[in-house]
């Protein structure tokens, strides 16, 4: 069992941190990715292969840079099984339901941080004295 600091990043801080390999995102997950313990769902994975995977993302990463950041991410985080239940009974839950799956993965996972690019979960700050934080704010 780690100790380290756990750290939750949202699906658009990811996509931030593929498309833009010198940008304040792509420093903070490297960041985390050095001090803390990424935590993930398979709901959070299953979302960002839906994203990225598609053609229509050909013209901004190739495939295979994207397949590739895809691994690196699974193989460094750690896989929590949260429950479409748990994203359910949240309170308060995000004004955008479909932001739930970071607010239950961060409890279920007694993460310290999200790291949010979403304006919908940012104003939550603090959260079940969870800090939601952008990227920027992450690094300060």
């Amino acid at each position: 069992m780690s100790f380290a600091k756990r750290i939750v990043i949202d699906t658009s801080t990811l996509i931030s941190t593929l498309l833009k390999p010198q940008s304040v995102p792509r420093q903070a997950f490297n960041y985390a990715l050095a001090t803390g313990t990424l935590c993930v769902s398979p709901a959070m994975l299953a979302e960002l292969e839906n994203v990225l995977l598609p053609d229509k993302f050909d013209r901004y990463v190739d495939r295979e840079s994207r397949l590739g950041f895809l691994q690196l991410y699974h193989a460094a985080s750690a896989l929590f099984p949260v429950t479409l239940d748990e994203e359910k009974i949240l309170t308060p839950p995000c004004r955008d339901s479909r932001d739930n799956k970071f607010l239950a993965l961060a409890l279920h996972c007694s993460a310290q941080t999200v790291i949010s690019s979403d304006e919908d979960l940012l104003i939550l700050n603090p959260w079940h004295e969870i800090a939601i934080v952008s990227p920027a704010r992450f690094l300060s």
